[in-house]
């Protein structure tokens, strides 16, 4: 049974949509980056005080790392009440528990003021963040993928992941801005405090954009169908976590592989990069932030230019292009960096973020068109954060525990290039899907539901 047909939405109404999935991921990703921005340049100091510079820099990065622990979980209950209740209640709900969380981080006394407790309170906001992330991203790049037209989907819901590069570019912003201002001093007292207290601000304006957007039409055609089965049948509908290892368990696996290189060289770039320019490169602060700063901007641009390259000439291979380059950029990227040159660290970090692009791009769309609406949210929010435990979350700790051992660049390269091949090998075992409508994926499921109810009916007459 098809899906029933809904009416596209007008431009000015998928501009909202766009807008209001873009703000909210921005202002979510601000929050996150802002913690990952901060383990790297005053946390070892404020909340791990007496270790050695890089020891401590490690264990602030090990709480920033319990953020990604927590995303699963995020991804596995929003995923289920998204798909129960819609994408907009719990897109309203994760923003809330992120800008919660952030805004007490911005609170909260240091090891100087409480002792153990500090770091202990600093972990337990952090499994907050971490938890409501997981929620945030499936539903927001769903909102935008189920209101777009196929033939431009690529391109609309890439929208919602500029929302990563936006909000790292805000947090990095804030940041500089306050250590420019600042003496050293002043900013490890107080100054650090201000962008995690601007997120109170931030959420509020989140909240009032969000709140004005519409539920999803192919959401709402398929909660209607699936009460329309229901009544007509007496058969419980499956909960979403099972319907999706049950139907879509090699789409989930793809996803993850798929997450392997684009989360790890992510994390890299742009936070232990703050660690390995500053130790390594002898670079300052204010230097290591800005070039992530501009580099941030040129990926915010990149981004839906390669969201629009996936809707002319596929998914899979703008995602490959992107992989590869990443692979292949590794050695030059930490090469440029020891030349301890302002233009040459620009340069790294900018080539890298654009080859990232490549894979961000087209992920939003390409994981929405693999699963079917009624377990897309679980689908797409489990495959995505479930790898970001092996992925980014102890990207930023093995990266900076692989300096301290070795005291060189190459075994970092060489552990980003790993995570490129089992990329690679996901990415060419998957199908092709720029093409799938998201309401006929629907129906097909439906039809396999269906058989599958009355065969089993069959088998208990005989």
């Amino acid at each position: 049974m098809a899906a029933p047909a809904t009416a596209p939405p007008t431009p000015s109404s998928l501009k909202r949509i766009v807008a209001a999935s873009l703000i909210g991921t921005t202002i979510e990703w601000y929050d996150f980056f802002l913690y990952g921005s901060a383990a790297a340049l005053v946390f070892n100091e404020l909340f791990f005080p007496g270790s050695d510079p890089l020891v401590g820099t490690l264990l602030a990065f090990l709480t920033y790392a319990v953020g990604f622990a927590a995303r699963p979980l995020g991804a596995l209950v929003f995923g289920h009440y998204g798909d129960r209740l819609g994408r907009k209640k719990l897109l309203v709900l994760s923003l809330l528990l992120m800008g919660g969380a952030t805004f007490a981080i911005g609170l909260l006394p240091t090891h100087a003021a409480i002792g153990s407790a500090a770091p202990v309170l600093l972990t337990v906001l952090r499994l907050v963040q971490g938890f409501a992330l997981g929620g945030e991203w499936g539903g927001a790049v769903l909102l935008v993928s189920e209101h777009g037209d196929a033939g431009r989907r690529g391109f609309w819901a890439s929208w919602p992941q500029t929302g990563a590069p936006a909000g790292q570019l805000l947090a990095t912003g804030v940041l500089s801005a306050l250590t420019a201002l600042l003496s050293d001093s002043a900013f490890l007292a107080w100054g650090w405090r201000i962008p995690f207290l601007l997120s109170g601000v931030l959420v509020i304006v989140g909240l009032w954009i969000r709140l004005s957007v519409d539920e999803s039409p192919v959401f709402k055609a398929a909660l209607a169908q699936a009460e329309a089965r229901k009544s007509a049948s007496a058969v419980t509908e499956r909960m979403p976590l099972v319907a999706v290892l049950r139907h879509h368990w090699r789409d989930v696996l793809v996803a993850m592989g798929a997450r392997m290189a684009e989360n790890i060289s992510y994390y890299v770039i742009t936070a232990f990069i703050l660690v390995y320019a500053t130790t390594e490169a002898q670079l300052s602060k204010q230097t290591a932030l800005n070039a992530v700063l501009i580099a941030s901007a040129v990926h915010f641009a990149v981004i839906p230019a390669w969201g629009a390259l996936s809707d002319r000439v596929g998914r899979r291979p703008v995602y490959l292009v992107g992989a590869v380059g990443v692979g292949l950029w590794m050695f030059p990227f930490f090469m440029l960096i020891d030349t301890k040159s302002f233009g040459n660290l620009l340069l790294a970090v900018t080539v890298g973020l654009v080859f990232h692009g490549a894979m961000y791009a087209p992920q939003a769309a390409f994981f929405s068109e693999m699963f079917a609406t009624r377990m897309r949210y679980s689908g797409a929010s489990i495959g995505a954060q479930f790898s970001s435990v092996a992925a980014g979350a102890p990207a930023p700790l093995i990266a900076t525990a692989l300096l301290v051992d070795y005291d060189s660049s190459t075994p970092i390269a060489l552990y980003v290039i790993a995570a490129v091949l089992i990329t690679v090998v996901a990415v060419g075992c998957a199908k092709e899907t720029r093409h799938r409508d998201l309401g006929d994926i629907e129906g097909r499921r439906d039809a396999e539901e269906d058989a599958v109810v009355r065969a089993g009916d069959g088998a208990r007459a005989v």
